[in-house]
């Protein structure tokens, strides 16, 4: 981070860093007990990650106010007016995964009742994984302004695609075999477009990365499964 003439902009860039960190490091933690909740469908679980949103939501306003704060007061220039505006675009990036892990966390709580889980269970897991492993990467690629690893984040994204497709089509086919596992199932199918959908809100922050680094964005289209 640059350093300034006046420490006072330096606290005041450096309290913004910090609140994007203690929001990201809040959403992945809400991830990873909705990844435990696939396994255990706890509704105790399941109501705390629901609930656990509004913090989220708190956050992103907090970061909104303080970098508009922050741009009325010292006018920056340069790369610390790109830090302030992709921080901006980072908390909301950071909010839309809130919700999603938000909803996943709905959907495994209607569907606690269902005596035995479906064999594409195992492959949604497969892909959690994979959203998780992103998402730490994520936040290394931001805590370090890497922008090596933000391009990995970035490039990553087709293997998530990729496992979306394939269990969308083998959840389908299980419906199609048995009616039974159509309700559960169908469950299954909207977690799955939701992660695949992280895995994107994952990839715009590691562009944001790569644009205050560099001051560039992206030079192609992403690459898509």
């Amino acid at each position: 981070m640059t350093q300034h003439t006046v420490s006072s902009f330096d606290e005041e860039l450096k309290s913004l860093d910090d609140m994007v960190m203690t929001m990201a490091r809040s959403v992945i933690r809400q991830h990873s007990d909705c990844s435990d909740l696939l396994a255990s469908r706890d509704a105790t679980l399941a109501g705390r990650i629901i609930d656990g949103d509004r913090a989220i939501d708190d956050l992103q306003v907090g970061i909104e106010e303080k970098a508009i704060q922050t741009i009325a007061k010292r006018q920056p220039l340069a790369i610390d007016l790109r830090t302030v505006i992709a921080t901006l675009k980072i908390a909301t990036d950071l909010e839309r995964i809130g919700d999603l892990v938000k909803n996943n966390a709905k959907r495994m709580l209607a569907s606690s009742a269902q005596s035995q889980l479906p064999p594409g269970a195992a492959n949604l897991e497969m892909l959690n994984e994979r959203v998780a492993e992103q998402l730490d990467r994520m936040l290394e690629a931001f805590e370090q302004r890497d922008d090596g690893l933000a391009k990995e984040v970035w490039m990553r994204d087709i293997e998530i695609d990729t496992l979306q497709t394939s269990l969308f089509r083998e959840l389908l086919t299980y419906m199609m075999e048995d009616p039974r596992n159509i309700g559960y199932c169908t469950h299954l199918l909207f977690c799955a477009r939701n992660l695949e959908r992280i895995g994107d809100h994952a990839t715009n922050i590691a562009e944001q990365v790569h644009y205050m680094v560099t001051g560039a964005t992206m030079p192609i289209d992403r690459p898509k499964g």
